[in-house]
């Protein structure tokens, strides 16, 4: 990729990830994370929750990953930001869906960088508000 090949407007990723419980507690094993709303429904229903949530970094981390095969290497990646807006409930039986849409907002040809937003939903809701990443181009 140049940096005179990306223009503005271009979508460089749209992918849907399948989440179930099972990818809850993998995620919860791989980064230490095991609070009981992630796993468990009695628990997530006492605390006020609408049902067993994926973790916002699980979240945050798809979103994100969505980029790379466009990019060709995580490490163009020099900045990513989002605001986490609504939870996904991840139901036992049917999962979750999370879909992100990547689009070029903004190139910087004499730094080499682009911006990308990101829209991230679930459940037809934005899950991720000001979701974007800062790549390098060369």
């Amino acid at each position: 990729m140049t940096r005179g090949s990306v223009e503005v407007g271009t979508v460089v990723a749209d992918l849907t990830v399948h989440l179930t419980r099972e990818s809850l507690v993998r995620y919860a094993g791989a980064s230490g994370d095991f609070n009981p709303i992630h796993y468990r429904d009695d628990v997530a229903a006492r605390v006020g929750l609408p049902g067993v949530l994926a973790h916002g970094m699980l979240t945050m981390g798809l979103a994100g990953a969505a980029v790379v095969p466009w990019l060709g290497d995580a490490a163009r990646i020099l900045e990513y930001g989002v605001r986490f807006t609504r939870p996904v409930v991840v139901d036992a039986d049917s999962g979750a869906d999370v879909s992100v849409r990547a689009v070029i907002a903004q190139v910087d040809a004499e730094a080499g960088t682009a911006r990308v937003d990101l829209t991230v939903t679930h459940a037809d809701q934005t899950v991720l508000g000001k979701a974007q990443l800062r790549v390098r181009l060369d």
